[in-house]
């Protein structure tokens, strides 16, 4: 037997406008910041209730009884978990989030709409990119740990200026769009490689090859597909320049982590950036602080110097949860009424 936790319920008594019952939408692996931010934009005949537990083959019988449910980026939503999700009444999946490759859409199809936000804060992450680089390169997290201990040593924190530093940005979409924004106000070399090439890109394309070999910092900012997956691997690390900084804030399973491992201890690799992580569904989002972790490639990869690992966290502005809210509220409620949903994912 799995037993649910839940947040909290929002019980609505407004009576409907469509002359139905009120509709439901079960939330899974929610955290207190979700619920404000959902509440907040809810209309009066939609009821929530909150699921901390993710969704998967243990859990979708909570959704049972439901209209709908939200679902976010490590939920397991697999053929199996479909089938029951339609069998139990669900019409609907509306990810709050951009992406949706954790979604069985082959099973989906004809059975349950699938619905994301497919843009809310490209600042936020790009911002976040930002911010793990300027970590790193001045090792800002190694100074507030010395000067909390009153060791005021300069030693071992020389970092370099950014200024006329080639940054690779893989993946020009908005996000990337955005970060490229920021390097040009650092005053630096922008290159850049998408498949659909961007004129609002501020640098230059390049080849991947030439991408790799030349930038000194490399940002990962692209969707994850089954052509992309492990792109950066022992053979493209090897292209790159000694030294180079990789930042991901994507999609975990566009770098083979246990290539990076090795490129970071050969030196190939200068220092590591991760907000994502390929094995992140059962760790991140949750407090183990008092636990083992049994993973040891993330314990690994986190006990290095020159690594900085942010569990999943570069979305996480108060702009980018009020915009993912209004978005999937917005596409329910388009689902609810029979009318045309914007955000829906057709294959």
């Amino acid at each position: 037997m799995v037993y649910m936790t839940i947040i909290e319920v929002n019980t609505n008594n407004n009576l409907v406008n469509w002359g139905k019952k009120m509709k439901t939408v079960a939330f899974f692996d929610t955290k207190s910041y979700d619920k404000e931010s959902f509440e907040r934009f809810c209309g009066e005949d939609i009821k929530l209730r909150f699921f901390e537990n993710k969704l998967n083959e243990d859990t979708v019988g909570s959704a049972t009884g439901f209209d709908a449910v939200c679902a976010f980026v490590n939920d397991n939503i697999n053929k199996y978990v479909i089938e029951k999700l339609y069998e139990s009444g669900v019409g609907i999946i509306a990810m709050r989030c951009a992406g949706y490759n954790n979604i069985d859409l082959k099973a989906a199809s004809g059975k349950i709409k699938v619905v994301t936000v497919p843009s809310y804060s490209p600042h936020a992450i790009a911002e976040h990119t930002m911010g793990l680089i300027l970590t790193l390169n001045r090792k800002l997290h190694r100074a507030y740990i010395r000067t909390r201990d009153h060791n005021f040593s300069l030693e071992g924190l020389t970092g370099f200026d950014l200024y006329k530093k080639t940054v690779g940005i893989i993946g020009t979409g908005k996000i990337g769009l955005a970060f490229a924004d920021i390097c040009g106000g650092f005053g630096m070399n922008i290159i850049g490689y998408d498949i659909v090439k961007s004129e609002n890109f501020r640098g230059k394309y390049v080849s991947l090859n030439t991408l790799l070999s030349e930038s000194d910092i490399i940002s990962l900012h692209c969707p994850l597909t089954k052509e992309n997956r492990h792109m950066i691997n022992k053979a493209t690390i090897n292209k790159m320049k000694k030294g180079v900084f990789i930042i991901n804030t994507s999609r975990g399973l566009l770098i083979d982590t246990a290539a990076l491992i090795d490129g970071l201890k050969s030196g190939r690799v200068g220092a590591a950036g991760l907000d994502v992580y390929e094995e992140e569904t059962e760790i991140f989002f949750e407090d183990y602080s008092e636990e083992i972790i049994f993973d040891d490639t993330i314990s690994t990869i986190i006990s290095m110097p020159n690594v900085i690992v942010t569990s999943h966290q570069a979305f996480l502005t108060k702009e980018a949860l009020n915009s993912i809210a209004q978005t999937t509220m917005e596409n329910l409620q388009a689902y609810f009424e029979g009318g045309k949903i914007k955000n829906e994912i057709i294959i």
